[in-house]
């Protein structure tokens, strides 16, 4: 069996409870920065990790070309924290709003289709960056910090993809743990979906840059 056939099996959503069980037989509650894509898709997600972590949500989307869209999510973001009830403290952190560094990640790329290079490059942009605050984090409480994303939860996203990157990046700075995660498994899509209404979230339908429009 070739490594991109075992690469192919592998179930994220395993690894993930797996890891919380560890944490759990230690008893240990640990720090875990989140980046954010938007409410909707952070909703389930907290609601299952706010039980096991300690959780910053790390907002950093300079993908979101169109800057009142960017504020509107933020503040969804924002809102969704303040509303809904979980069992470990989740605080706020903005990145800083940085559209024309996307543009310029993703340029040659303008016209791939939605799910192609150009959404690889997005990803790893936003998720470099949540490594090195993570790795910022980390220097300043002298522990390693986990960090992981919401963007597996979408069926329209490359889950094995998004993993490789986090893997990637977190291995480039010190005291920056990734973790695996793949939460559309166990139904974390339609539970997203049922939060996003029970909650009034905006959705938006599209991603967030110019060419996914």
């Amino acid at each position: 069996m070739s490594t991109e056939q075992t690469a192919s099996k592998r179930n994220y959503q395993k690894e993930l409870e797996r890891r919380i069980e560890q944490f759990q037989r230690e008893d240990r509650v640990p720090h875990l920065l989140l980046h954010s894509c938007c409410a909707p898709c952070s909703s389930y997600v907290l609601e299952y990790l706010s039980e096991y972590f300690d959780i910053t949500i790390f907002y950093y989307n300079p993908n979101i070309t169109d800057p009142k869209e960017y504020r509107k999510r933020a503040d969804e973001v924002r809102r969704l924290i303040s509303e809904l009830p979980v069992t470990h403290p989740v605080s706020f952190l903005e990145g800083d709003y940085e559209p024309r560094v996307f543009t310029e990640a993703s340029r040659g790329l303008e016209h791939e289709p939605e799910g192609g290079a150009r959404c690889g490059r997005c990803f790893r942009l936003r998720l470099e960056k949540t490594a090195q605050a993570a790795a910022r984090i980390a220097e300043e409480l002298n522990e390693e910090i986990l960090f992981t994303t919401t963007l597996t939860i979408s069926p329209l996203k490359n889950a094995e993809l998004i993993n490789n990157i986090g893997q990637e990046v977190a291995d480039k700075y010190d005291g920056a743990v990734w973790l695996n995660s793949d939460f559309k498994k166990r139904e974390g899509f339609k539970r997203s979906i049922e939060l996003s209404r029970q909650y009034d979230l905006y959705r938006q339908n599209y991603c967030g840059c110019v060419y996914s429009r």
